[in-house]
């Protein structure tokens, strides 16, 4: 069914590649106007009529400018975030900020400075990529970014219970684990940690799915576009796992 999101305006972080990508790609697919915007912004390269921009979720003022610029929105989607390897011993504090300030506070640069739109309109859908690893489930060598990853759901809920009355809806994706560039990076590091060949890394991170595959990202996209149009409409507040049984 095409045309889902017809004469919506949405905006995707980190669209350059893996899920955020893909997520503006099937946004494109079914109708909507996509501002795909990266800190890289020749990775956007490829996506079709999708409006590309630049643009640094790390940094308040630039947010805020890119969100004063282009207006209102009818979607929001954040899909920024990095995964940090290691235990608590191995979470130094630069390390705890940089992953809190990337995976959590870009989420509440962008929702606020998008819902002042949103509250006018009478109407949004704020899509955050959280994860299986946090809340859902505890994951070995995931300290810090399972911390922010719970830290996303309940930033999710919050702003779900604030805007309830006021046509704005908020949810979470909690992906498995999900092909992607970012994964292939984490497998290589992986492998030359445990020193064992990339195939065996690739392997291990495959053994943890229930389902005996990894994701695509054209799975969680799918995902975002329900959550997205107004076939979700009656959707708040919660968390949606698309997890291949990770959490069972």
């Amino acid at each position: 069914m095409a045309g889902r999101l017809k004469g919506k305006v949405a905006v995707v972080t980190a669209a350059g590649q893996g899920i955020g990508r893909a997520i503006a790609e099937a946004f494109v697919a079914e109708g909507a106007t996509v501002y795909a915007t990266d800190k890289d912004v020749a990775l956007l390269e490829g996506i079709p009529k999708a409006k590309k921009r630049k643009l640094d979720v790390l940094s308040t003022k630039a947010v805020e400018a890119f969100a004063e610029k282009i207006g209102t929105i009818d979607i929001l989607v954040n899909a920024a975030g990095f995964v940090h390897h290691g235990t608590i011993l191995e979470c130094d504090d630069k390390a705890w900020e940089f992953s809190f300030d990337l995976n959590v506070k870009s989420m509440h640069r962008t929702i606020k400075a998008f819902v002042p739109g949103m509250l006018a309109a009478g109407k949004g859908s704020i899509v955050n990529i959280a994860s299986g690893a946090g809340s859902v489930r505890g994951i070995p060598n995931r300290y810090v970014y399972g911390a922010t990853k719970a830290a996303v759901i309940g930033l999710t809920k919050a702003v779900a219970a604030d805007y309830i009355k006021k046509g704005i809806r908020s949810n979470a994706i909690c992906p498995g684990t999900i092909q992607s560039p970012s994964l292939d990076h984490r497998i290589k590091d992986l492998a030359a940690l445990t020193k064992t060949s990339e195939a065996a890394a690739r392997q291990a991170f495959i053994d943890r799915q229930p389902m005996g595959r990894l994701g695509t990202a054209e799975e969680i996209a799918w995902l975002a576009v329900y959550l997205a149009s107004d076939e979700a409409s009656y959707t708040t507040g919660q968390i949606h796992l698309a997890d291949g049984g990770f959490a069972l």
